[in-house]
């Protein structure tokens, strides 16, 4: 049963193009599987999480993140009692501005777009499923409902100035009311982020053998994990052990923010999803104690995996990258793709080709960015340490 201040599909202050209704979809299930068939989501498979998708087929893209942080999404929602749908649409969407080579790509578009009004994913994603997706006949964008387009837009919280262009861009079309926290459904969206990228990273970077099982064992809220594991099973195996116990750390993170968000509800007592936007302060959440704890393990994976030297090696090759193909194209605008060429035809700016450029790349995944610098700077030759892995 839905609560009284969970988002209604039926009461959705609707699209920016009138549609007719799905006779067997929800708005909201609507939406989520126009995001599943979008361009931009199936070129998250070859996007970068933390290691270079080429490095290893056993690591996270932003599309297994993506899909991680929808299933947790998906649960949380509806043990809160909220619309499922709208937080899955909201969590599958939450990377697709994201460029090649991970939140690396983002700031070197960054620093390259400060004197073109600066480069945000967040903003970008807006940009993408409200203008960049070009599939259907009568409109830019996916068309997607006042309440998806908010969650994408405000999940993390209210949008402070100076609004990223992509999305004041849009906002001028459309209030999105950035002043606000957005609907609990795209608050749930943004913790499951969090609680999948601290579970899978530690995964990740354990495979990639960054850091071993016994450092994991001595940090915050694993070490009471590892000891459970290790309590009900002394003789199991390395590779066993380390899943049955960060199994139990992924546990103790959504069972904390489904405890804090029914704590936080109840002293609220919302009695609409737009209470829940006026509330003034976020309802999904962790407790202070779990919060203060996870701190911890956060700084040991900036430490030994975010910033370890392997990792900050091709952390300056891929930026190298990044900063090569945007000169390259503002140049050379007539080596973009034709389907680009009447964008370009309307320029009227330098910072109209900028966005166009930075939208180009931003779109490209990580091995097409690595082989289409080769084409242009090493004669088709890929660095030797973008190769692809065996």
């Amino acid at each position: 049963m839905s609560a009284p201040y969970a988002s209604d599909p039926a009461a959705s202050r609707g699209r920016l193009h009138p549609e007719r209704d799905s006779t067997f979809r929800s708005a909201f299930q609507r939406d989520r599987d126009r995001i599943i068939h979008a361009s931009a989501f199936r070129r998250l498979k070859h996007k970068t999480q933390v290691f270079i998708e080429h490095e290893g087929d056993y690591f996270r893209t932003r599309l297994t993140h993506s899909i991680e942080v929808a299933q947790v999404a998906r649960t949380v929602a509806g043990v809160l009692g909220l619309n499922t749908e709208l937080a899955e649409a909201v969590a599958l969407a939450h990377d697709l501005g994201h460029p090649p080579f991970g939140h690396t790509g983002e700031d070197a578009l960054k620093d390259l777009m400060e004197p073109y009004g600066g480069f945000d994913h967040n903003a970008q994603a807006i940009r993408i499923v409200t203008s960049l997706e070009r599939h259907y006949a009568d409109w830019d964008g996916l068309n997607l409902t006042w309440e998806t387009l908010e969650g994408i837009a405000k999940h993390n919280g209210p949008v402070p100035a100076p609004v990223p262009y992509a999305l004041a861009d849009y906002n001028a079309q459309q209030d999105l009311e950035l002043d606000t926290h957005a609907s609990a459904e795209a608050q749930v969206a943004a913790l499951a982020d969090d609680i999948a990228y601290n579970n899978h990273d530690l995964h990740d970077g354990l495979r990639a053998e960054l850091f071993s099982t016994d450092e994991l064992a001595r940090l915050p809220i694993l070490d009471r994990c590892f000891a459970e594991v290790d309590r009900i099973w002394p003789d199991l195996n390395y590779y066993r052990r380390r899943h049955e116990a960060l199994r139990r750390f992924f546990g103790v993170l959504v069972e904390d923010v489904i405890a804090e968000a029914r704590t936080r509800l109840e002293d609220i007592a919302p009695d609409s999803a737009d209470a829940i936007r006026r509330a003034g302060r976020p309802v999904a959440r962790f407790s202070p104690e779990v919060w203060e704890q996870l701190q911890v393990t956060r700084r040991f994976l900036f430490d030994r995996m975010y910033r370890a030297p392997s990792v900050v090696e091709m952390r300056v090759l891929v930026t190298e990258i990044v900063r090569d193909l945007f000169p390259l194209f503002m140049e050379r605008p007539d080596l973009l793709p034709k389907q680009w060429r009447k964008d370009v035809e309307q320029v009227e700016s330098e910072r109209d080709m900028a966005r166009i450029v930075a939208d180009y790349i931003a779109g490209m995944t990580d091995r097409f960015a690595i082989q289409t610098h080769a084409r242009y700077f090493r004669g088709g030759d890929t660095h030797p340490s973008l190769t692809t892995a065996p």
